[in-house]
């Protein structure tokens, strides 16, 4: 089955995508309205080694409309989506929310 995720930080970079998902993901630009981004400090020794970027974007809900991050929408698999989990740290949960395009997509924001 593919899924859509939408990522706005760390999983849009190539070396990060070939690391998680053996292969480079083909995606279009979107936008997540009703959330912001702030800065999260990454602790996790295979993240880091992955992204090279020791603090990460994390998109925080704030309902305001006027609020809103851009990014990609990208298609993966069933066994990507669980490799994307296993990438993203503790301080992230996977939601499913309705981009600026219409689509839903996965996406990862602040527990």
């Amino acid at each position: 089955m593919e899924h859509l995720l939408f990522s706005y930080g760390t999983l849009q970079l190539e070396k990060v995508q070939i690391e998680s998902f053996g292969r480079k993901l083909n995606g279009k630009p979107d936008k997540l309205k009703g959330y912001e981004l702030q800065s999260l400090q990454i602790k996790d020794p295979d993240v880091l080694a992955k992204s090279n970027q020791a603090v990460h974007p994390i998109a925080v809900k704030t309902e305001l409309s006027k609020n809103e991050v851009e990014g990609t929408v990208f298609e993966i698999s069933d066994a990507e989506l669980q490799q994307s989990d296993q990438y993203e740290v503790s301080d992230y949960v996977r939601v499913e929310e309705q981009l600026q395009s219409g689509q839903f997509a996965w996406v990862y924001i602040s527990k």
